[in-house]
């Protein structure tokens, strides 16, 4: 079952989230990674900033997490993780798409270069990357990261966004 997730959530997203992000640490910079790789402050700031958590849940237990964001004229997608014992079994999309239906604008992602995996699953959605240079003023004008995960990130754009991003 989806659902859009509360304030009696917020522990288990962190959990979540911090568990399954295990899987950059080694990937990413090494001046990139933190531990945990999302404190309880940040998060609570991202929520504070508009981050709204959709959940995934199996037998009562939150299982996937997955934001979404509202930002000017675009949306987008945030914190996408599931638990490692419960990956591969289509959550992470079911929840991609539940988002999507969501969206009120073209949908962004932003992700590590590295991160291979993520890159790929966003692109079996119909998602492609954007050229360097777009990527760059995209995470400044949507994202609030250092200029360090600026150059080692990505983002990836829907159809919508390209449709626009050509007409532009």
């Amino acid at each position: 079952m989806i659902r859009r997730c509360d304030d009696h959530d917020f522990e288990p997203i962190w959990a979540i989230i911090n568990e399954a992000a295990r899987a950059y640490k080694g990937i990413i910079p090494e001046d990139c990674w933190t531990e945990p790789y999302m404190s309880r402050k940040k998060l609570k700031h991202e929520i504070d900033e508009g981050v709204v958590f959709w959940g995934y849940e199996e037998t009562g237990t939150l299982v996937g997490v997955m934001g979404i964001q509202q930002l000017q004229d675009v949306t987008l997608i945030r914190h996408a993780y599931v638990r490692t014992s419960r990956q591969k079994r289509g959550i992470g999309a079911h929840l991609l798409s539940h988002l999507r239906e969501r969206a009120k604008s073209p949908v962004l992602i932003g992700t590590w270069a590295d991160a291979v995996w993520a890159i790929r699953f966003y692109e079996n959605y119909g998602f492609q990357m954007v050229p360097t240079r777009e990527k760059d003023r995209l995470l400044k004008q949507y994202w609030t990261v250092p200029e360090r995960q600026i150059e080692t990130s990505v983002v990836l754009a829907d159809p919508k966004w390209r449709d626009l991003s050509v007409e532009a």
